[in-house]
């Protein structure tokens, strides 16, 4: 009994560490920080997700009895900005940078760790997140489409990160706990409980499914084997990427279902 308890309140931190990583929501536990519980809390990014989805959907909802729905989308992404930091939407800006930018894996690494923008960047963040309001707009149910993506869009990078090896500089990097040693067992657990959940709020609608599988693995395919030739393996950036990319795959993949 002693022992479920102790797995159950280093899940339940783990939980909450993934929220904290991934937002600003402030933390409802008391974490006991290590590198271990780092590298465990990947296998909440999705249900993470699936929370800020919920508050997303929530907050269109109530903002839709005052406001037509291109003003709702407005509002809501840049509410979607401030509580996770644009922390994903930092990591596209900067991977495009280093890949427009740079001529060797050296060079790319080191304009991913430069704090400014650059053209490529710039460009590559007004076309995503103008895009992502425009299919939100396209798409047949709103709430639905805020709700799912962000929850499947998050297991995309633990995709990268259970098949890629790790490429950075260890001793600056927020996502080496997270990265080091990836237990592929809790990656199993973090899809299967996505595809659950993903199956129970579509009800079993097959086209929203074959969509998902696209924005996860088909996105991880396409960008881990681009992030490979490009850098040797993954970086935070790259991870951040990915999951914009996956959000972007599935709002294009729900908008032609309409």
């Amino acid at each position: 009994m002693l022992k479920i308890k102790q797995v159950i309140a280093r899940e339940w931190q783990a939980f909450w560490l993934a929220t904290g990583f991934l937002s600003r929501i402030p933390m409802l536990a008391r974490i006991n920080f290590s590198d271990r519980l780092m590298n465990q809390c990947a296998v909440y990014f999705p249900l993470v997700g699936l929370m800020l989805g919920a508050m997303y959907a929530g907050l269109y909802l109530a903002l839709s009895e005052a406001w037509s729905p291109s003003t709702c989308l407005i509002l809501v992404t840049g509410f979607h900005l401030c509580i996770t930091g644009a922390f994903h939407e930092d990591g596209l800006a900067d991977s495009v940078d280093a890949f427009g930018g740079g001529y060797s894996p050296e060079a790319k690494l080191r304009i991913m760790k430069d704090s400014r923008i650059g053209t490529y960047g710039t460009v590559a963040l007004i076309a995503a997140l103008a895009l992502k309001v425009t299919l939100l707009g396209e798409s047949g149910t709103i709430w639905l489409a805020l709700l799912l993506s962000p929850m499947v869009a998050r297991l995309t990078p633990l995709l990268i990160m259970g098949c890629l090896p790790y490429v950075t500089d260890p001793d600056k990097s927020k996502s080496k706990p997270v990265a080091d040693s990836f237990d592929r067992n809790r990656l199993l657990y973090a899809g299967l409980s996505t595809a659950v959940m993903t199956m129970l709020l579509t009800k079993l609608h097959v086209g929203i499914l074959v969509w998902s599988i696209v924005a996860t693995f088909g996105v991880a395919l396409v960008w881990g084997l681009y992030v490979r030739r490009q850098l040797g393996g993954y970086t935070g950036d790259a991870l951040g990427a990915s999951v914009v990319f996956g959000e972007l795959v599935l709002l294009l993949g729900l908008a032609s279902l309409e």
